[in-house]
């Protein structure tokens, strides 16, 4: 079966963009249609962003090996992945390599990045990265040491195009090292697709696990490895009778470990700019008023002292009657009260004078 694959339109460069700009306020033509396309929908600032496309690009030299490592990537991206053949004279780590990608993503749409190199000094070398703002904002040159590609798994499921995978990361590194902290939200940010708010379960296919581990063969200041599996998900019926299915894994690929050769982070300043929200996507907390365990919403009213005694209302005829027997029984009440306390008045004085004041 043939799977159609979204048609990516190339981005104009920023000359193209300055070109119609200043066409326009020189009373000019309208630029052409896919410029004009481009600046209506992708230039502009967005509240809600979409899937992040990673453009896949070889470096100076590179080895089938890597471009083997490329088409996987692409494929685990897939439909947001873009693969060019040529290669580049590129070094990421350069002002004139970090122009050359800000170029080439801008050009292409594409704000992910994954660079393939193999030379003799740093062999089999993949550096990912990001941009904002059509600047780099972080690079990763990842070493790898083993690869298992998705051609290795032939006979094993894959997952469907476009699903978004579960991501677990295990060792202390992820939550103890700055360093490792970041490369987990690159990593994230690079493989998540396409944002969503709710999901099916049957949209989970597939999980890749991210470990952290020492080598066991390499000496006490070599860095740690980071071994990348990728298993595909089928959920099946609990035996047990739970309501919740259970998982059940199946390698699936690509394999890789790996290991961190350089990092070049933004800094805390472009870092915070990069994650400042805009104030129309945060909710204005409403003051009295929450939402309790059953998602009901709980609210909470301050009224001033209600004299109630006095408050007066409109009565029905019985409670009129009733109101008047109840006035007339207390009423009752109370002199029988004042003639008994008289009569004992009266015979204490009585009992004390020897006569009576009448």
């Amino acid at each position: 079966d043939q799977i159609k694959v979204k048609n990516y339109s190339m981005a104009p460069t920023e000359q193209q963009r300055k070109q119609s700009r200043l066409k326009q306020l020189a009373g000019g033509k309208a630029p052409k249609a896919r410029v004009s396309r481009y600046l209506r929908n992708h230039v502009d600032a967005q509240l809600v962003e979409g899937a992040k496309s990673a453009l896949l690009l070889k470096g100076i030299r590179c080895s089938d090996n890597m471009h083997a490592v490329l088409k996987d990537i692409r494929s685990m991206k897939s439909p947001y992945g873009k693969l060019l053949t040529k290669n580049n004279i590129i070094v990421p780590f350069g002002d004139e390599g970090q122009q050359s990608l800000e170029f080439l993503t801008t050009k292409n749409d594409c704000s992910l990045f994954a660079l393939a190199s193999h030379n003799k000094k740093r062999p089999n070398n993949l550096c990912i990265g990001r941009t904002f703002d059509r600047k780099i904002l972080d690079i990763a040159e990842l070493g790898i040491m083993r690869y298992k590609s998705l051609g290795d798994y032939a006979g094993a499921p894959k997952k469907r195009v476009g699903s978004k995978p579960m991501m677990l990361f295990v060792g202390d590194r992820w939550q103890l090292k700055s360093e490792y902290k970041r490369l987990q939200n690159l990593l994230i940010d690079f493989y998540r697709g396409d944002p969503v708010q709710k999901m099916v379960l049957s949209g989970l296919d597939h999980i890749m696990v991210f470990t952290t581990a020492d080598d066991p063969n390499a000496g006490d200041d070599a860095k740690p490895l980071i071994h990348q599996r990728v298993y595909y998900c089928k959920l099946k019926k609990n035996p047990n009778g739970g309501k919740e299915p259970l998982p059940y894994l199946t390698p699936s690929g690509p394999d890789m470990d790996f290991i961190v050769r350089r990092t070049e982070f933004a800094t805390k300043e472009v870092w915070q700019f990069a994650n400042k929200q805009p104030t129309t996507n945060k909710t204005k907390k409403k003051k009295n008023r929450t939402t309790n365990i059953f998602g009901e919403t709980v609210g909470r009213l301050h009224l001033e002292k209600q004299e109630i005694d006095k408050m007066g209302g409109r009565k029905s005829k019985a409670l009129r009657q009733a109101d008047k027997i109840q006035k007339e029984e207390d009423k009752a009440a109370a002199d029988g009260e004042l003639d008994r306390e008289r009569g004992e008045l009266a015979a204490e004085f009585q009992q004390t004078y020897g006569f009576s004041k009448e």
